[in-house]
């Protein structure tokens, strides 16, 4: 059965997992400050980083959950998604395979 590139049907994994995978990575590279000050934090505080590194934490939930909540966001990802399975349903070659540099060897 051949499968549509341009379907905009998602499937429960693909909502509730690749997208929600996707939104993930996408929000900790936009909080990627609060990423670093909170790792900074727990490396220098050792096993007192639960007492130490709150604020850094909580600054860090507090951003990562803003992007979580935002419809816009969400819609984002979506979209980036289903160009990306369009493209491999065109293509049947992953993204991540497309984007590999080949060897410089060759």
């Amino acid at each position: 059965m051949e499968l549509d590139p341009r379907e905009q049907h998602l499937r429960h994994v693909e909502k509730d997992v690749w997208i929600s995978k996707n939104m993930r990575e996408k929000a900790r590279e936009r909080c990627s400050e609060h990423v670093e000050n909170f790792t900074r934090c727990c490396k220098d505080s050792g096993i007192l980083t639960v007492l130490k590194c709150w604020k850094e934490n909580s600054a860090l939930k507090d951003c990562l959950t803003a992007y979580y909540n935002d419809p816009a966001f969400y819609e984002e990802g979506k979209l980036e998604y289903l160009k990306e399975r369009e493209e491999f349903r065109k293509i049947r070659v992953p993204t991540k395979q497309r984007l590999r540099k080949l060897p410089t060897n060759m």
